[in-house]
């Protein structure tokens, strides 16, 4: 059996908790994992190190996309398996790769899935698996941190997204590959590993998790009545057909803003900045999924 480890951020909620977890594990013949609990994300980078120290292979990571960010930073050149048990808010790389958002379906695939080799997106030094953003992406992230985001789950993103709205644009430069790409005001710079949103939205229809490259997006609404009309041609899975979007891929983007703004990594706020330099490591981490897609 393989040597594991549980990493959990205590605070997430998923089926009957933790304590159903042991059991489960249990039923596996798993009755002395390797077990660390933390009280935020930032927290089980730590513990995630240490399980690796400990001779873990396989990572079952309870939380959202925040923690499974935090910990594939922290172990990316570790030989190691990540499994998911999506106890976030969001759960958006648990969704792309058809990965159960229940405990027994999740963990089933944990322990009888098959590794997948992915890319990951590496932002100032930090990796990301699904989305960065600059602008109003990273503002709508940071507002809903907290308090809101465990009191009203997605909800928050709608409150805070619709004030994001608001927000100026910034001027921007963004160089692909070397090349000069984009150069104007821009609301939001999209940085894509995977290609869907909450809800199934395809942000970018061609995005792949193994494919290389990145996809780049920049939005350049700059009220809510144009804001409305990028999410219908999202909704509609068609986002750059809109008049206020550009889209590219490319494996090194650089983007310059005139004035510091927030960025995000997974939905977690990072503080603001003028540059940023993002690229892409291919085949990078190990990560669980279902033997196929109609896996339960």
């Amino acid at each position: 059996m393989l040597p594991i480890a549980v990493i959990a951020h205590k605070k997430k909620v998923l089926g009957g908790g933790l304590k159903e977890l042991r059991q489960r594990l249990e039923g596996y013949g798993y009755d002395k994992p390797l077990w660390f609990e933390a009280s935020s994300s930032r927290e089980t980078a730590k513990c995630a190190r240490k399980a690796v120290a400990q001779g873990a292979t396989l990572l079952l990571i309870w939380g959202g996309d925040g923690t499974v960010q935090r910990c594939v930073n922290a172990v990316v050149d570790a030989d190691v398996e990540i499994a998911i048990l999506p106890a976030g808010t969001a759960n958006l790389l648990a969704t792309n790769l058809e990965i159960p958002l229940t405990l027994k379906g999740s963990l089933d695939v944990a322990l009888e899935g098959t590794p997948r080799r992915l890319d990951v997106g590496v932002m100032n030094g930090k990796c990301f698996t699904v989305m960065a953003g600059i602008g109003f992406d990273a503002i709508m992230m940071q507002k809903a941190d907290g308090k809101l985001k465990e009191r009203f789950g997605r909800l928050a993103y709608l409150w805070t997204g619709l004030k994001a709205t608001r927000v100026n644009a910034r001027y921007a430069e963004v160089r692909v590959d070397g090349k000069a790409w984009f150069r104007g005001r821009a609301s939001c710079v999209l940085i894509g590993q995977m290609n869907q949103l909450a809800g199934g939205i395809a942000a970018f229809p061609s995005g792949e998790p193994d494919d290389g490259v990145l996809e780049v997006g920049v939005v350049t609404a700059q009220n809510a009545r144009q804001w409305g009309r990028v999410a219908a041609r999202l909704v509609a899975g068609n986002a750059q057909l809109s008049p206020f979007t550009q889209m590219t891929q490319g494996r090194d983007i650089e983007v310059t803003l005139d004035k510091a703004s927030p960025y995000e990594l997974d939905g977690g706020a990072r503080k603001s900045r003028h540059h940023h330099a993002i690229s892409v490591r291919p085949s990078a981490v190990s990560i669980k999924v279902p033997l196929s897609p109609d896996h339960e």
